[in-house]
């Protein structure tokens, strides 16, 4: 890349902010010789504009010799990010490239299909008369044969190997602070009914039942990699199959792909990587493979694919803890800190605390922080907000709640399955509603009147029955879990304050989150800690359900319930929080991924 090329290369037509000076710290860090460099941006900083200029720094064609890699990748892991990155007018250079399912064929019969389940894609030999006009077939060759391609981060690792998307000179990843925990999850081997398609035609053994689990666990996988492959191979021989005959067989192909890769590093002498297996209900019952340490598996997905790094977020924390992470040489790695450019007064954090949300303490506190949620809406008659719930049974009892103090005409909800669609629907509305959300801390853009205050009910530590989490805490990583559940809080605390004459209220509900601030102060950025700071304890109106309608014309109804609450689904996590309901393992992040 040329360094020099980086200021140059900004596409809007004037800087704002920090944006100058950043840019300027980012060339002089990638001159200095640093194979990469972290540019730890708040929200507003205009990251996806950062992230074109060092994108048009690479080498190009005309610049380089034979075989040597030019062009950029710019990569996310939020579909959302890569949404409002091809909508941009400024970004119109970054060719967006997304999995095949996300696109559907043009054929007759078949203008609702997927195109990763089209003819082609069924059909032994198929010849598609159209395939020069396909959009998915058309947006890979317009992506690979331009300077800067754009994708989801589960695309780029599942092209890792590809021929058509190979090494590139720069490589941009934006939203990056998470990409250790994407990892993980991108290698994990989830076994259950729902994921293995041959379930019913092996035996499922107690993989834990003794101290060798591991080997155990490897030798099943051998057994059930080869079942996959024989039911793989006879829906291959058939010549043409059926959607459904096509989707197993992906799967069936997946599935072998990830236990091999399992098996293969489980057993190398050389492999760093730790392994862990959860099987909480013994035989018969699903099993998850997790790597502990996924950098192994980032070298081949994600460093080995250019030649040069930029990692851009706002949550950045460590430096050095990052780079281990991830796998990098923290020797070679540059940190360009960019100042926030918000007032304070503008984005303000408020301890209207209730008391812990540890499982011990919910039943007790959870009903003050429903009655809490009906004051807000009174001090915001006429503003939308936002409750981030943490799990969906913190949102189903505190919809319940709100319900029976008659102001659920004001409240909306989603599910796993209507997250987007309900959420969609929220922000196009001009009636102040109040969302209850599970899992929105990231990626959300509320500007403006999309919403003006929102509520953290929980602090968002990790589940410690989760075996990485529970082997990390016992290696004493305890400086990790917190500073991955502040991470959290900094993401959600940006949805709802986008620019700097933007303007909205956080206020936290759980007195954890005190705790929080407390245990992992030393990797706040200045910013956030500034807030921390200020922090005051509002004056609240009095709890009125009347008054929390007024800003909608309708009228309250209901009553206040007792404490005692409908059962609910779920059992207890170490860290006091809850598994079952509240856990969100089922929406899993990397739903973009499909077939090159």
């Amino acid at each position: 890349m040329d360094p020099d090329r980086i200021p140059a290369s900004f596409p809007a037509p004037s800087f704002r902010g920090n944006q100058r000076d950043a840019l300027d710290a980012i060339r002089d860090a990638f001159a200095a010789g640093n194979d990469a460099v972290l540019v730890r941006a708040p929200t507003g900083s205009g990251k996806s504009l950062l992230a074109r200029a060092i994108a048009g720094a690479a080498r190009t064609p005309e610049e380089a010799v034979p075989a040597a890699a030019t062009g950029a990748y710019y990569t996310t892991p939020q579909v959302s990010q890569l949404d409002d990155v091809a909508a941009d007018d400024l970004l119109t250079d970054l060719n967006v490239i997304r999995g095949k399912g996300n696109y559907t064929c043009i054929l007759p019969d078949e203008t609702t299909t997927p195109v990763d389940r089209a003819p082609c894609a069924r059909e032994s030999g198929y010849d598609c008369s159209v395939q020069h006009r396909c959009p998915y077939y058309a947006d890979r060759a317009i992506a690979s044969n331009r300077a800067i391609a754009a994708m989801t981060l589960a695309y780029f690792m599942q092209t890792a190997g590809s021929e058509v998307f190979g090494k590139r000179d720069v490589v941009v990843i934006d939203e990056a602070h998470g990409l250790s925990e994407w990892a993980e999850m991108y290698a994990t081997v989830d076994l259950r009914p729902r994921t293995v398609p041959v379930w019913d035609d092996v035996g499922v053994p107690d993989v834990t039942a003794a101290d060798d689990a591991l080997e155990r666990t490897a030798r099943f996988a051998e057994t059930l990699a080869g079942v996959c492959g024989r039911a793989a191979e006879d829906l291959v021989a058939n010549d043409a199959l059926t959607p459904g005959e096509a989707a197993r067989r992906d799967r069936l192909q997946d599935l072998r792909s990830e236990l091999d890769w399992f098996v293969s590093d489980y057993r190398d002498p050389t492999s760093t990587t730790t392994w862990v297996v959860d099987q909480p209900d013994g035989e018969g019952t699903p099993i998850t493979i997790k790597p502990l340490d996924p950098g192994r598996y980032l070298h081949h997905t994600v460093w080995d694919r250019g030649n040069t790094f930029a990692l851009l977020s706002a949550t950045i924390l460590d430096k050095e803890a990052f780079c281990r992470g991830v796998g990098l040489d923290p020797s070679n790695v540059a940190l360009v800190d960019v100042p926030h450019t918000f007032p304070l007064e503008n984005r303000p954090l408020y301890d209207v605390t209730q008391g812990k949300m540890t499982y011990e303490r919910r039943d007790e506190t959870l009903p003050d922080v429903a009655r809490l949620l009906v004051r807000l809406m009174a001090r915001h008659p006429e503003e939308k907000g936002i409750v981030h719930c943490h799990s969906y049974a913190i949102q189903g009892r505190l919809t319940d709640r709100l319900d029976d103090f008659g102001v659920g005409g004001r409240v909306r909800s989603h599910d796993r399955e209507n997250r987007d669609a309900a959420l969609e629907a929220w922000k196009a509305t001009d009636d102040p509603d109040v969302f209850l959300s599970v899992k929105m801390e990231e990626a959300l853009d509320l500007r403006g009147e999309l919403a003006r205050w929102q509520v953290l009910c929980k602090a968002p530590y990790l589940n410690t029955n989760d075996s990485r989490v529970a082997r990390r805490l016992e290696e004493g990583q305890w400086a990790w879990y917190y500073r991955v559940a502040l991470r959290t809080v900094i993401q959600a605390a940006g949805r709802v304050v986008r620019a700097p004459d933007d303007h909205g209220a956080t206020y936290l509900a759980d007195s954890s989150l005190l705790d929080l601030f407390g245990r992992a102060r030393s990797d706040m950025p200045d910013w956030f800690a500034a807030a921390v700071d200020a922090m005051s304890r509002p004056t609240l109106p009095e709890f009125d359900p009347a008054a929390a309608l007024a800003g909608t014309g309708a009228s309250a109804g209901g009553s206040e319930p007792s404490r005692e609450e409908r059962p609910r689904s779920s059992t207890r996590r170490g860290d006091g929080s809850t598994t079952g309901d509240d856990s969100d393992a089922t929406n899993h992040p990397l739903s973009d991924v499909w077939g090159e």
